[in-house]
Formats: structure tokens, C-alpha cells, sequence
């Protein structure tokens, strides 16, 4: 899982550098709508920035929260999770049939 996460990070800062090369290489370039399209395209990159660490913060608080709450009710979390996949189980099991 945290691995996927840095793949996921990495691409983004990809994606903001390589829009921020774009940027820059455009600046020479006169015109108003490639102009336009510089600032959208900056405002975009900001407002990604920031949606991003808002995001990445409130799933940070909700695991925190999860796992408070596992901590709190060890045995309640474990008869959840068997009792789910239980179900997960016994779904599968017969849908296998069905196709039978």
C-alpha cells in the first residue's frame, strides 16, 4: 500500500513538473490565449497542490481514527472482519455454483 502511495506521489510531481517545463518553454511564445492557457494552467497546479495535501491530511487523520478505534475494540475488529469475510466467502462460494 505505501508503495503504491509513492508511485501515486511520484507521478504527480511528475505531472507538476513536467506542466511547469511546459510553462516555461511557452514563455517566449506571444499570444493571448497560449497567455490564458499559462495561467489556467498555473492556477490548476496550485489548486492541485493544495487539494492534494488536504487530501493526503484527511486521510492521515482517518487512519489515525481507524486505528484508535481497533486499538480501543480489539475483539470487536477481529469478529467484524471473520464475520465479513464470511460473508465475502459464502457469496463467492455461491456464485461458483450458480456458474455450475
Amino acid at each position: 500500500m505505501e508503495k503504491h502511495e509513492h508511485t501515486d506521489e511520484n507521478n504527480l510531481k511528475t505531472l507538476a513538473q513536467d506542466a511547469r517545463a511546459l510553462i516555461a518553454a511557452t514563455a517566449e511564445v506571444a499570444g493571448d490565449k497560449v497567455a490564458q492557457a499559462r495561467r489556467r494552467l498555473t492556477a490548476a497546479l496550485d489548486d492541485g497542490k493544495e487539494m492534494f495535501g488536504r487530501v493526503r491530511g484527511g486521510v492521515a487523520d482517518q487512519a489515525k481514527a481507524a486505528d484508535e478505534v481497533i486499538r480501543d475494540n480489539p475483539y470487536r475488529a477481529i469478529f467484524i472482519s471473520f464475520g465479513v469475510g464470511a460473508l465475502v466467502g459464502y457469496l463467492a462460494v455461491r456464485s461458483c455454483q450458480r456458474e455450475d
